[in-house]
């Protein structure tokens, strides 16, 4: 609303210098900023009216200064709780289906990220070595006690081994799905996917800014605060954030850690597009399958496990039983221990 203004404001100074293409380009710049605030007041009925009909099913948690939202459900039963962590920067709810399938064996537990979800759009610059701190807050602040097993798929499990490394004594275990391994961001073959995904996140908030959308649950702060943390996920980024964000061999000490991953690249052809050969699509290939297991030299008790045949990087959605029987074994395994 406030560029809005100022952008009529401006339109109106113009109108009245007096030349013909002084008030031509002020009465453009007026129509503007009038639509724009139109669309910028529509925005805020439909953000209003949309939380009105889906108040949060969880608790919102006060961390330093924001509302995070965590929704936890189930009874841990003498084991660990499960905290799950979808990829991206989605929203703890991409998961709810396998929070569902969980929360009847164990105590479960779906966070929304600052800037997705029921949360607040928080602080910025998003990192990740900021939210994995702030993850850690939340579920203290919404009364949740070690120890947890936390369950990450793709950024999302980046974001989990951080939080792995930093409190090792609140974590039992950890359930990575197919986690983001940052080789690839640095070393990977050229390619503009992920410039591509954050420009269309910035492009997104925009149109949201200004009510250019269908979406009437969507959030201007969810586009800024995606694509602030996807600046940290370019070799020039990376080099800035490594030493906070990346995992590093026998980091994780002995954790128990179930690595899960799909046997090809079903699902991720796209990163042959710029082969030059089949020799170099080869090595392609071989390069981002050798790194998806890189994970596994973090814990000395980690191990392998591969999704079913026909599935790739999106298997949560894909085989979401698959996955659910995957965390309870590790649950029941640590429950054994603990007994």
């Amino acid at each position: 609303m406030a560029v809005a203004l100022v952008v009529a404001a401006v339109g109106g100074c113009l109108v009245g210098v007096g030349p013909v293409w002084a008030v031509a380009l002020g009465g453009l710049a007026v129509a503007v900023g009038a639509l724009s605030l139109a669309g910028a007041v529509r925005h805020l009925v439909l953000m209003a009216r949309e939380g009105r009909r889906n108040p949060p099913p969880g608790r919102l948690v006060d961390v330093a200064g924001h509302r995070m939202h965590v929704l936890a459900e189930g009874e841990a039963g003498g084991g660990p709780t499960v905290v799950w962590m979808p990829g991206g920067h989605a929203p703890g709810a991409e998961f709810r289906e396998l929070h569902t399938m969980l929360r009847a064996r164990t105590r479960s537990v779906l966070v929304d990220r600052f800037g997705s979800g029921w949360s607040d759009v928080g602080p910025f610059p998003r990192t990740t070595a900021g939210e994995a701190e702030e993850l850690l807050a939340a579920l203290e602040r919404a009364g949740e006690r070690g120890p947890f097993v936390l369950v990450g798929h793709s950024f999302g499990g980046l974001l989990v081994a951080n939080v792995a490394r930093r409190r090792p004594d609140l974590v039992a275990g950890l359930v990575l799905l197919d986690p983001t391994p940052l080789e690839v961001i640095a070393f990977a073959p050229p390619g503009r996917q992920l410039a591509r995904m954050r420009r269309g996140m910035l492009l997104t908030a925009v149109r949201q800014l200004f009510g250019l959308h269908r979406d009437p649950g969507g959030r201007t702060g969810q586009g800024c605060a995606a694509a602030s943390i996807f600046a940290e996920l370019s070799p020039t980024g990376l080099a800035r954030v490594g030493w906070e964000t990346v995992v590093y061999d026998g980091d994780l000490g002995d954790l128990p850690l179930t690595l899960v991953i799909p046997r090809d690249l079903i699902g991720g052809e796209a990163v042959l597009a710029g082969a030059r050969d089949p020799v170099e699509a080869e090595r392609i290939v071989r390069f981002y399958l050798r790194s998806r297991v890189r994970y596994l030299a973090a814990s000395t008790a980690s191990r392998l496990v591969h999704t079913p045949h026909g599935t790739g990087h999106d298997f949560p959605r894909e085989a979401p039983e698959f996955v659910a029987d995957v965390v309870w074994d590790l649950v029941r395994e640590l429950r054994v221990i603990r007994s």
